[in-house]
């Protein structure tokens, strides 16, 4: 008896060992040297760059470099950051609902990384033509949740007539990595009518343990002195992104000097140091954006005051 329990217990850790390990296999592996290059093109496009910044090639460089950060997979999910309930954006696709009296009518839409749905009336149709009221018999969800590879499958029973300018929010179960929401309606028999099928989509939030956590950050600050044609602070944040992927610096440019006179004295004055400054002031932005966002932002914000103060106090 106790043998067997012993090579229960032993298959049961080999079994667990197997797990862990397909997990960390299933980790995409992050190219730290690829985004540490790409850091150092950021660099030196800057330098060289006067009124002529490629901001649309450099923003989709960054985009990238990002998404490789956060470990993002095939399924568009990622392995250091997930998808939470806080809006990112809205795609809104219009109906006209027709009134039948034998059957309603059934329209359908599909989304990824949704987490609610929002019909909406319009007071107008045609912009000019006040719109009709809308009967809304329910609303069938079917989606997959983030990080399930199975259908989940739901109703909403609704039952009700919505007004012209009236909107009704309905949350989906849980974030959908992909979704497909039929809308089963009907019109005011004086007409058609339009309906508004809003997919509201869900905000990526890097998880707070993600040891890219930082450079993701200045990457998103290097995305913000692109929009801003801010050449400085896109310098400062490229060095900091080289070195937070262990990258060496970039030899700085050697200027040429005209030889000197013979018997005079060359005297050199060094220039202001002002990137310690740009690199305060790019920091102290991201704090601002990090207390502004989720929770666990806040908490990445304060731990990042807090090590500025510190090292200021030095």
């Amino acid at each position: 008896m106790r043998g067997s329990l012993a090579a229960l217990g032993m298959t049961l850790a080999l079994g667990m060992t197997l797990l862990a390990a397909s997990a960390l296999a299933q980790q995409p592996a992050v190219p730290v040297a690829r985004i540490a290059e790409d850091a150092i093109v950021f660099d030196r496009v800057a330098e060289a760059s006067k009124r002529d910044l490629p901001r649309d090639l450099l923003k989709r460089i960054v985009n990238e470099d990002i998404d490789l950060l956060r470990g993002k997979r095939q399924d568009g999910t990622f392995a250091y950051a997930t998808y939470e309930r806080f809006e990112s954006g809205r795609t809104t696709q219009s109906f006209s609902i027709q009134p039948r009296k034998d059957q309603m009518q059934t329209v359908e839409v599909k989304g990824s990384f949704v987490y609610r749905l929002v019909l909406d009336v319009p007071s107008r149709r045609l912009l000019v033509r006040k719109n009709l009221p809308v009967w809304i018999e329910r609303v069938d969800i079917e989606l997959v949740p983030e990080g399930k590879a199975q259908t989940d499958r739901s109703s909403v029973d609704v039952k009700a007539w919505m007004q012209p300018g009236e909107i009704k929010p309905i949350d989906l179960p849980a974030v959908a990595r992909q979704v497909n929401i039929k809308v089963i309606a009907t019109a005011d028999p004086k007409g058609y009518a339009n309906l508004d099928v809003v997919l509201v989509q869900a905000r990526i939030v890097d998880n707070a343990d993600s040891p890219y956590a930082a450079a993701v950050a200045t990457a998103k600050a290097i995305q913000r002195a692109l929009e801003n044609n801010d050449i400085p602070s896109i310098r400062a944040m490229a060095g900091r992104l080289r070195d937070q992927m262990g990258a060496p610096p970039r030899p700085a440019a050697v200027a040429a000097v005209a030889p000197a006179p013979s018997q005079s004295t060359v005297t050199v004055t060094a220039a202001p140091d002002a990137a310690a400054q740009v690199e305060l002031q790019t920091e102290l932005q991201i704090i601002e954006d990090l207390l502004t966002g989720s929770e666990s932002e806040r908490r990445e914000g304060l731990d990042r005051l807090h090590q500025l103060i510190r090292r200021t106090r030095r």
